[in-house]
């Protein structure tokens, strides 16, 4: 893993938004930007394809190949000299292929790969979940910028469930929360035990042991971040709810969401846990996601 932020980079609104967004991270931290843009099909494969009317592929397909080439040296030197405003060094990779593919060998020499969230609700259709993909394959931290502006949101949450993975968001979270001097907020969900038929109002004294015992369990979550970080802001959220549900409502107004790739209870064949993908589908804030 190197020190860079990889961006990937298109033409959509959230990923000027995760451009944006990277290149203020890089400020803070003096990382080198390494912007990719990756036009789809296999790069260096015209001699073996068949050629129609002309072009490699389909008819007209070399043309609208270059024409995006183009396009998206244009977007990336475009970005260049912003970043070089911000007194950043970045390079620039236009690169053809698998998107998917490409983003993930990036991450091999990243410190975070950077992309906009391709998710959408309302009236728009959704596209083609890459976000969500890359998250669950990178070798790196994942942050996904959603398509809405969160400028003035405040405070780092991450999401504890006492995994190895989650020990690995806690220290990820509190060190975006000390870079931009901002609170902590550690959410831990629970749920009553699952019932096979109705029994009526559960117990007050079995409400209450749950919730200690939840709170009790994020308390030993963070126990060396507190010995080691004494100066950082911290508070923490404990609620009888969904974690997905959780994690939305109380980063709603957040900096950043951090997560784990998996919880405690995922299976590895999964790309990513379930909340991590619940929360990936809406993102209420930026979100990382950290292996």
């Amino acid at each position: 893993m190197g020190d860079a932020i990889v961006v990937g980079v298109t033409d959509s609104s959230a990923s000027r938004r995760a451009v944006e967004w990277a290149i203020h991270r890089a400020a803070r931290s003096s990382a080198q930007l390494r912007l990719i843009s990756v036009v789809g099909g296999d790069s260096g494969a015209a001699g073996e394809r068949a050629v129609v009317g002309g072009d490699s592929g389909a008819a007209g397909e070399r043309a609208v190949v270059e024409r995006a080439l183009a396009g998206a040296e244009l977007l990336l030197d475009q970005i260049t000299r912003r970043a070089s405003e911000q007194g950043l060094t970045a390079e620039a990779v236009v690169d053809r292929g698998d998107p998917l593919a490409r983003l993930v060998a990036a991450s091999e020499r990243a410190a975070l790969l950077v992309v906009g969230s391709d998710r959408f609700t309302g009236s728009r259709r959704r596209r083609g979940p890459l976000a969500m993909r890359v998250s669950g394959e990178a070798h790196c931290p994942v942050v996904v910028v959603p398509d809405r502006d969160v400028e003035g949101n405040s405070g780092v949450v991450v999401g504890v469930d006492g995994s190895e993975i989650s020990e690995r968001a806690i220290r990820f979270a509190a060190d975006e929360a000390g870079r931009y001097d901002e609170e902590l907020i550690a959410v831990k969900s629970w749920s009553p035990m699952p019932m096979p038929m109705q029994i009526g109002t559960l117990p007050g004294e079995y409400l209450a042991a749950a919730q200690q015992l939840a709170e009790e369990e994020l308390a030993i979550s963070l126990a060396g971040l507190r010995q080691d970080l004494p100066d950082l802001r911290m508070r923490t959220v404990v609620e009888p709810e969904y974690p997905a549900a959780l994690l939305r409502r109380t980063g709603a107004g957040a900096r950043m969401v951090v997560v784990g790739s998996h919880g405690r209870g995922a299976l590895r064949r999964f790309l990513l846990g379930s909340t991590t993908q619940l929360l990936l589908e809406e993102p209420p804030t930026v979100v990382a996601v950290v292996r």
